[in-house]
């Protein structure tokens, strides 16, 4: 069972008003029970962890995961369990607090930009 979440359902446009309590706060559950979402995550995390060897050893390009929230947001915890398949030996990880003076003078994607990964 493949789990579908329309990104689009999250999406703002630019420029669009937000109004936080039209917005959901939960989503439709996917499986009937915890058993069964285990069983889930179990399946997508052993995916997860093949798609990791097979990019490592195809070593054309390199992935960049950017998780950006307030704090107690909960991006330790989604970090957590998204990364849950992945062999941190093949993982670089870098923490950005309050932007430094050099920082601010560029975009707010300029220092992660100085940080991409290697190919693999």
């Amino acid at each position: 069972m493949k789990m579908k979440i329309n990104s689009k359902d999250f999406r703002v446009r630019p420029g669009e008003k937000v109004t936080l309590r039209e917005w959901p706060t939960m989503v439709k559950p996917f499986c009937k029970s915890k058993k069964r979402y285990q069983k889930l995550l179990g399946e997508h995390v052993e995916e997860l962890s093949a798609l990791q060897r097979l990019h490592y050893a195809s070593n054309r390009y390199a992935v960049l995961l950017i998780f950006q929230a307030m704090d107690a947001a909960g991006k330790d915890g989604a970090i957590r369990h998204v990364m849950s398949g992945v062999n941190p030996q093949g993982c670089q990880v870098f923490s950005f607090k309050q932007p430094s003076a050099e920082e601010l003078e560029h975009d707010f994607l300029w220092r992660t930009t100085r940080r991409f990964p290697e190919r693999g």
